[in-house]
């Protein structure tokens, strides 16, 4: 990482074209870091930087904060950040046997994929219909294990050919086979027979993506 003054130095040449080329001292820079004089001076003597406002100076004016920081120049940043693409991982959400909820106001993480499992999903171009939560239960055993982090398919909702699909129903996430019935009825089947089958109106569930595959959770 830089010095404190080496990182001033660059954000008085910032604000000199900003200003019209004139001078600028630490309290134009304490100014547009949102800090008192006082508090720039003291974080000066101290050899601290303000991480936090200088990420929204930069932010701000869209510099890379890796520049100011490290001296690193953008464009050599692409290549390791792009080397694995990712899909959405709600690790607060969980698919499970009894209860849960599909909250997506819960921030999502990113969950990297290696290059075969990007594959397996059809390419980087699918990966936008593309999420992952947790499975917690055992009601989809010895398919689904507990624990498990599960993918589904967000564009895949049609169910008349059956198959396991996420769904979201008034008493929490479930993942299930759904099975179409003559009736109209749609029943929900667990791997786990010890779960007896669930038949349930089309109105009383809602179909949140089909899963494509899990990754397990390595014991210990």
């Amino acid at each position: 990482m830089l010095s404190f003054d080496e990182v001033t130095e660059r954000v008085k040449d910032i604000l000199s074209k900003e200003l019209g080329e004139r001078k600028i001292y630490d309290k134009d820079v304490a100014k547009v870091l949102g800090v008192t004089p006082e508090y720039f001076s003291m974080m000066k003597k101290r050899k601290r930087l303000p991480i936090e406002e200088l990420a929204n100076f930069c932010a701000a004016r869209n510099i890379s904060i890796n520049w100011l920081l490290y001296d690193q120049n953008p464009a050599s940043l692409c290549e390791p950040t792009e080397k694995f693409a990712y899909v959405k991982y709600f690790k607060e959400i969980n698919a499970s046997a009894g209860g849960g909820a599909l909250n997506y106001e819960e921030s999502a993480q990113k969950l990297y994929l290696d290059p075969e499992l990007i594959r397996f999903f059809g390419g980087e171009k699918r990966l936008k219909d593309i999420e992952a939560l947790n499975v917690i239960g055992d009601s989809m055993e010895p398919l689904l294990k507990d624990g498990s982090i599960v993918f589904i398919d967000r564009s895949q909702k049609d169910i008349r050919k059956g198959g396991v699909f996420v769904i979201s129903t008034n008493a929490g996430v479930f993942i299930k086979r759904v099975a179409l019935k003559i009736t109209g009825e749609i029943e929900l089947i667990s791997e786990n027979r010890s779960y007896p089958k669930e038949s349930v109106l089309p109105e009383e569930i809602k179909i949140i993506g089909k899963v494509m595959g899990a990754l397990e959770k390595k014991p210990g």
